[in-house]
Parts: structure tokens; sequence; C-alpha cells
């Protein structure tokens, strides 16, 4: 993420409006904050009072932004929900000043691969993560808060190589997972360390 201070910042998939409140306080000039869901735009827009934050209503799969208006486009662990990771790049791209920053994370695909309901555990406890037809990419359906969620499942290397056709260039790749300190700090977290959960990117359009 680079120095926001006097920046113009998008958030795609808002949500609450948590990064947008945080991008205001580290100095963006403007902020706007896209999502599908009513409610939680209702909820964002009565948790921010700061100045220079809007929030908007706008489908992830069809929405539209000024050419070349944004210095930093933000999106956190919704690029797994596009259906058309293609046209949405493409479209980020070109809202993007040149030189400016596209940062994201996303459901890693090795996490979201098994389409089993239940995972394995080995002998001694600890949970395995079977990746079921990693290569056959498409709609999968899982239950998580509500049931019959739709995920889009694609590989590492498809979500990279979409970036670079759509005219990104990579800054950063990280395949999270917790550190020492971390686990300390929340021994629960020790199984994060099976598989990398999150997918964290930073590309630049030049």
């Amino acid at each position: 993420m680079p120095d926001l201070r006097g920046l113009n910042v998008v958030d795609l998939g808002c949500g609450y409006g948590w990064f947008c409140r945080w991008a205001q306080e580290e100095g963006a000039a403007r902020v706007l904050g896209l999502d599908l869901s009513d409610k939680m735009l209702a909820q964002a827009k009565a948790m921010t009072s700061a100045t220079g934050i809007t929030y908007e209503r706008a489908d992830l799969e069809t929405f539209e932004l000024a050419e070349a208006s944004f210095d930093v486009a933000y999106s956190s662990l919704v690029l797994h929900y596009i259906s058309d990771v293609t046209g949405f790049f493409a479209e980020v791209w070109r809202a993007l000043k040149p030189g400016g920053r596209f940062v994201f994370s996303t459901e890693h695909p090795i996490y979201m691969a098994p389409s089993h309901p239940a995972w394995f555990t080995t002998s001694a406890g600890h949970p395995t993560w079977p990746v079921d037809a990693y290569l056959a990419e498409g709609p999968r359906t899982t239950d998580w808060l509500a049931p019959g969620v739709v995920k889009h499942h694609r590989t590492l290397g498809t979500t990279l190589n979409s970036l670079i056709q759509a005219g990104f260039t990579l800054a950063h790749v990280e395949e999270w997972g917790p550190t020492d300190e971390q686990i300390s700090a929340h021994p629960e977290w020790a199984q994060e360390r099976e598989r990398p959960m999150f997918l964290l990117v930073a590309a630049q359009r030049q």
C-alpha cells in the first residue's frame, strides 16, 4: 500500500467502510466506497462521520468509473465472488491514473479449491486441505454465513496472468500465513500454516 496522503482512493466492495475510514485517517484526499449491499452501505454511512468519504451502490460485475480518476484501487476478499475477472481488472485499470496502484486480497485458490462438506484430518488430529480438481476453474457453491454461496474458483496462474493481460505490472505477491509471533498470541491460528488462506497482490498501472 503506498502512502495515501493526498490521493484519490476507491474501495471495491467496501462493506461497512472500515478501509475507507482508515484511508481517510491516513490522509487520502477523497475516498469512494462501492458495494452491492444496501444494508452494508447504510451501516457504513452510519459509522462514518468524516468528510471526504462517499459511499455508492454498485455491482462490481458491471460497474464503471471515470477514466484515470483514482490513484489507488483497493479490494478486500471480493475477487472470488466476481465471475468476469477479465472485465473487472480492465475496469480497475481504466479507472486508475498512470502509475496508480491496485491492491487486493482474495481467498487463496488452494484454500477454496476443496468442495467437500468436511475437511479431512490426520491421525494426529491436524487438518489437511484436499485440493479438489484444482485446475477445474469455475463457480463452486459453499455454505458460508448462508447456504448456497457461489464463489468463482480460478488458479493462481489465471489470476496473475489476467492482471498482466489487463496491463498491470506485478509489484508484490504474498501467500499469507501467520508469523510465529501471531501464533503465540493466537495458538488457534497454527492450522493456517497447513495451506495459505489468503492471496495478497499489489499491482501497478504503467
